[in-house]
């Protein structure tokens, strides 16, 4: 039935007029949906990427846009928005006092260390969306892809060291080597990721062994405790010791640089009398005896001169010499 025949119907008028507003409003009903699909909002943290038939076409900016509707179609990605991938445990009740869960976990988070130990890995990789494109077209499941990578570095990087270094001092360098090469791999894979940052949560022995590690653990600490204790000892007595020694060395080069002198000064002394003597023996005779018995008679205290054949005891002199 076309228009004319649609006409010439015999409808009465109330009919026709009731049919010509529900076209009406069918047709408003078409604008709206039209419009409904063909304008769309991006958040100032997104960018949209629009395809027509599954092709990329173009990208458009925050903002109020308008597409082709049904032939093509919108993908949001947050590229401003910092994400994040949980290793070994799971978040339930994120918060102030975030609540977690490591349940079912257990798989990705156990590794084998370079001296043949175990130990239970916890990591969160963040990361935010660099190219649009590239995270939606290049690889079929990116977040998916992107952890298979952070779990096959973390298990090489931790491979490569002692279970001492992944529990203690080594930790801030395989969270940057891991940073390093999930970054390679990202780009080498066409991503579109950028790793902001991994940071190791807990590193910890595996349950069955928690308990004899730990007591390892104290026995080494308490050889450490023990060893500076002995250097400890050691620094206070050793250098104290060499300073005694050094102190009684020098002691006795200035004994001997005091007794070599005093002889040489003794010799000078007696070489100088013995020339003196030789000029005039007798003269010099006479001088030493008088000198030495000038020093001697003072230590005598009370003198008593007496005749050998007198039988009278006789106070002749007195010889104390007077200080002047």
């Amino acid at each position: 039935m076309n228009y004319n025949q649609f006409e010439n119907l015999n409808i009465p008028p109330v009919w026709r007029k009731y049919l010509s507003n529900y076209k009406r409003i069918l047709l408003i009903l078409f604008f709206i949906v039209l419009l409904a699909t063909s304008l769309f909002q991006i958040d100032p943290e997104e960018v949209g990427v629009i395809t027509r038939f599954g092709k990329y076409i173009r990208s458009v900016d925050p903002g109020l846009n308008i597409k082709f509707p049904v032939i093509e179609r919108l993908y949001k990605v947050a590229i401003e928005r910092q994400q994040k991938e949980e290793f070994g445990f799971r978040t339930i009740d994120p918060g102030i006092q975030s609540g977690y869960i490591k349940q079912g976990t257990v798989d990705e988070s156990l590794m084998l260390t370079g001296d043949l130990n175990l130990a239970d890995v916890e990591w969160v990789v963040q990361y935010r969306i660099e190219d649009p494109y590239l995270f939606l077209f290049k690889v079929r499941s990116p977040v998916t892809t992107l952890r298979d990578i952070s779990e096959a570095s973390m298990r090489q990087i931790v491979g490569d060291r002692t279970v001492n270094e992944v529990l203690t001092v080594g930790r801030s360098e395989i969270a940057n080597k891991v940073h390093e090469q999930m970054q390679e791999l990202c780009s080498e894979y066409s991503l579109g990721i950028k790793i902001e940052q991994v940071v190791l949560q807990d590193v910890n022995p595996p349950d069955p062994v928690k308990d004899a590690f730990n007591a390892v653990n104290q026995a080494q600490q308490e050889k450490e405790t023990l060893i500076n204790q002995a250097r400890s000892e050691y620094n206070k007595v050793i250098p104290r010791a060499e300073g005694q020694a050094e102190e009684t060395i020098q002691k006795a080069e200035g004994y001997a640089t005091e007794r070599v002198n005093n002889a040489l000064g003794e010799a000078t002394r007696f070489s100088a009398l013995y020339r003196e003597y030789i000029k005039a023996p007798e003269v010099t005779k006479r001088r030493l005896y008088l000198e030495t018995m000038t020093d001697v008679i003072p230590r005598l205290g009370n003198k008593i001169i007496t005749d050998e054949e007198g039988g009278n005891v006789l106070p002749l002199l007195q010889m104390q010499l007077k200080e002047k």
